[in-house]
């Protein structure tokens, strides 16, 4: 019979989750992860044919996308990938960063598709399903870690010093300031590791004896605050 417990400390670690592994989702995907220096387009077409220099702009460049404002555009910046291949990524340490990434964002993605199940599912093949997604959150806390750390090393690449000017070089951002992206990585991989330690409460908070009191009684569904 499936028993379906909802309590404070799970729905909160479930909610918790899903956030955590969103939120690193639109961090990688998004091309604000550096903010180049302000510019101004060579020259823009007015009204009447006649050209004039453009409005200032600041460039932003991700891990494998970009967001530039062409001269002939006049629709506002231009946002996409520059890499069409892995291989085009900017440098080899941009390239590990995203493998670890990656791998980091789909086990915090599996995580919180699992943890929508644990209101019926409390353990799998005998062992609590909360300590095993806690596993899975600090084990995908270290590849975020990882990634972080080798992001930086790639910004004495050309292509970084084409937005951020030749004073860019590893660990030294030049003419660049940090974008959004970056500091939503960071704090994501902070919670994440929250979410690891707060998995056990979850456990905790589901197998309490008062849970187990209505379990006996005969509940199908038990919700505890």
């Amino acid at each position: 019979m499936c028993h379906v417990i909802v309590t404070c400390r799970s729905m909160l670690w479930t909610l918790l989750s899903i956030v955590v592994a969103f939120g690193e989702l639109i961090a990688f995907m998004s091309t604000d992860w550096l903010v180049g220096f302000p510019r101004i387009p060579d020259a823009v077409f007015g009204p009447h044919g006649a050209t004039a220099a453009g409005e200032a702009y600041r460039p932003t460049l991700g891990i494998y996308g970009r967001c530039i404002k062409l001269p002939h555009l006049q629709r506002g910046v231009l946002c996409g990938p520059y890499a069409v291949h892995f291989g085009e990524i900017a440098s080899g340490f941009w390239q590990a960063a995203s493998i670890f990434l990656a791998a980091g964002i789909l086990l915090l993605c599996a995580v919180a598709f699992i943890s929508v199940f644990t209101m019926c599912f409390q353990s799998i093949m005998k062992k609590s399903i909360f300590n095993v997604c806690g596993l899975l959150q600090a084990i995908a806390g270290l590849f975020l870690i990882l990634g972080l750390m080798l992001y930086p090393a790639g910004w004495g690449s050309d292509k970084v010093q084409l937005y951020c000017g030749q004073d860019a070089a590893p660990y030294r951002s030049g003419l660049c300031t940090m974008g959004w992206a970056f500091y939503t990585a960071m704090g994501g991989t902070v919670l994440t590791f929250v979410c690891a330690v707060f998995s056990a409460q979850a456990e905790i908070a589901t197998s309490s004896d008062k849970v187990q009191e209505e379990i006996e009684e005969g509940k199908s569904l038990i919700c505890l605050l």
